[in-house]
């Protein structure tokens, strides 16, 4: 017993031990990962003060890299394509204190990959919170962005602030688009609903990937039976992240307020005899043709099961205008804040 009793205590203790060192060890990195950090912003910064006073050119670039790689060969970091990160760097948050006090949160990497592919210092704050809050990984993060999780966030139309629990709130806002692009199917601009099921099914690899890549596929006119009764939902699909099951309409034309309705009747019957303990409750996407965003709002405003409703083309064409979509400039700082706390 005593034996026992020894072991039990060690194992605590070798436990606490390792959390001891992974917990310094990350904090040995983070602070490593501010001074280099620091270090390329003020690089950036002489590089672009001698060019704004001195008037060089590129050449200083090109050369300083030179130098520098002769002088610490054995540090990488100095290329010249670098420099250039550096400068660029310096250049897009000079006057963004926020964003300077953020970028010090994140590898190099990370902060490379948002300057070159984000257009806005908005859409920048976005990618570096979620960076820092879910520790994505370069592959994650950049998978992301090229997903347009910012643009999702800020134009989906679903009632998931107030029906889905709050951790996993911002990865549902991101698992349904505005709009899907299913241009690898082989229909026709008229088609029935019948039709493009038939189509997704047959090209179910591309559809998962266009759905956002943390889906599986369950099965096509899932049947659900009451009392006799049979429903059929069109698609049936797991979302990973979310742990849930995730009921897919594809309907023709225009979205129609009744469609929130029978989806509501189909995430009850899935979480009533379907959904297993440990997992969340289902939520719904209606894939329309065509939408009135100011209907799906009233629609979706009193409805209590997670629904989002979106839109979907077949044909690649050059998209529409959506910045009168996009909220503010106060109200999208409030849609952030709501996101990401401020600390007291």
């Amino acid at each position: 017993m005593d034996a026992l009793q020894k072991d039990a205590e060690y194992l605590s203790l070798l436990k606490e031990i390792k959390q001891k060192v992974r917990k310094a060890q990350l904090q040995a990195l983070r602070k490593v990962n501010r001074s280099l950090i620091q270090l390329y912003w003020e690089i950036g910064k002489k590089i672009v003060e001698k060019q704004e006073t001195m008037g060089w050119g590129k050449a200083v670039v090109e050369n300083l890299a030179s130098d520098l790689q002769l002088e610490f060969p054995g540090i990488k970091g100095f290329s010249a394509r670098n420099l250039w990160n550096m400068r660029n760097f310096f250049l897009a948050y000079r006057e963004d204190k926020n964003l300077q006090t953020l970028s010090a949160e994140i590898s190099w990497s990370h902060n490379v990959a948002i300057l070159e592919k984000c257009a806005s210092n908005s859409e920048r704050r976005f990618y570096m919170e979620m960076a820092k809050k879910f520790g994505w990984s370069y592959r994650v993060l950049v998978n992301q962005i090229e997903n347009q999780a910012f643009q999702k966030y800020l134009s989906s139309q679903t009632n998931f602030s107030k029906t889905i629990q709050k951790k996993y709130r911002h990865q549902a806002h991101m698992a349904v688009k505005d709009e899907y692009v299913f241009d690898f199917l082989e229909v026709g601009e008229e088609h029935s609903e019948r039709e493009l099921e038939r189509n997704l099914l047959e090209h179910v690899r591309q559809f998962l990937i266009e759905m956002g890549g943390y889906f599986a596929f369950i099965g096509n006119q899932f049947r659900l039976e009451i009392d006799d009764e049979e429903f059929f939902i069109d698609l049936l699909l797991y979302h990973r992240a979310l742990r849930c099951l995730v009921a897919v309409e594809l309907k023709m034309g225009k979205f129609k307020p009744e469609y929130a309705g029978k989806m509501q009747f189909y995430l009850s019957v899935l979480d009533d005899r379907f959904k297993l303990a440990e997992e969340n409750p289902s939520i719904g996407i209606i894939i329309c043709q065509n939408k009135n965003r100011t209907i799906v709002e009233y629609t979706l405003k009193d409805v209590g099961k997670p629904i989002g409703v979106s839109t979907y083309k077949v044909h690649k064409r050059l998209p529409e205008k959506m910045s009168k979509y996009f909220p503010t400039a106060e109200e999208f700082a409030e849609k952030l804040k709501g996101l990401f706390p401020e600390k007291s």
